[in-house]
């Protein structure tokens, strides 16, 4: 009788003792999903937001979500055939790149696909987002700003000027153009100014079947491939 995957012990070398037990319990707690639901679905998000990522959360109670600690998550799910957990799991580490997550759930991919496929939320962009429109604010009073404001608004490069106790912009000012990477201080200008450009946006790149063992890749197939390709090639020149 061939011996189970499940009875395979996990090696956790080159870590510290700090933390190892901890690393243990999220490889249980991981395998202890993949044996409680149907579906294993890997999310990647734009945008991220630990708030908007909360409300999700909070919304698919039943169902169960990990993000983060990559390396980890590939460990209990599997690196290859050889040690994977459930047959074809390997495939799902895979996709263990990055901003992603881990989503266990009983719903079916179509419930999956139409709930993340609505669920997109606007924010504000931070430094290193791309501004997504030009912004130019007109000269003139900016009444929305106590008077106490103006000297940070002028650190941030603003020309303003109180008159008669009424922060003013001296001219327009142009904040950024489309396609900008933001420094801080326009990211700050824009959310002062209530401008939003960030969207926080969880797209679904594979699922795994645990009745069937079926892995099927649900998004961003072209670019997992080159990457795969671009890590082989890394290897060879090795």
């Amino acid at each position: 009788m061939p011996k189970s995957k499940r009875d395979k012990k996990v090696s956790l070398t080159k870590t510290a003792k700090k933390g190892l037990e901890a690393k243990q319990n999220l490889i249980e707690e991981l395998r202890k999903c993949v044996d409680m639901y149907r579906y294993v679905f890997i999310f990647s998000v734009d945008n991220m937001r630990n708030s908007k990522l909360k409300d999700v959360r909070a919304a698919w109670k039943h169902s169960r979500f990990f993000f983060g600690k990559n390396k980890v998550m590939m460990i209990a799910l599997g690196k290859g055939p050889t040690d994977e957990y459930k047959d074809n799991l390997h495939k799902v580490s895979k996709y263990l790149r990055g901003e992603v997550g881990v989503l266990f759930t009983n719903k079916t991919k179509e419930e999956v696909q139409e709930y993340f496929n609505s669920f997109q939320e606007t924010d504000y962009a931070r430094a290193g987002n791309t501004a997504q429109m030009a912004v130019t604010l007109d000269e003139g009073p900016l009444e929305q700003f106590t008077h106490s404001m103006e000297p940070q608004l002028r650190q941030l490069g603003l020309p303003t000027a109180l008159k008669k106790g009424v922060v003013t912009l001296l001219q327009d000012y142009e904040v950024c153009k489309e396609g900008d990477t933001l420094s801080p201080e326009q990211a700050r200008i824009l959310k002062l100014f209530g401008i939003e450009m960030a969207e926080f946006k969880v797209t679904i790149k594979c699922m795994w079947n645990s009745d069937t063992g079926d892995f099927v890749t649900l998004a961003g197939e072209e670019e997992d491939n080159q990457q795969k390709d671009e890590e082989e090639e890394e290897d060879d020149d090795e």
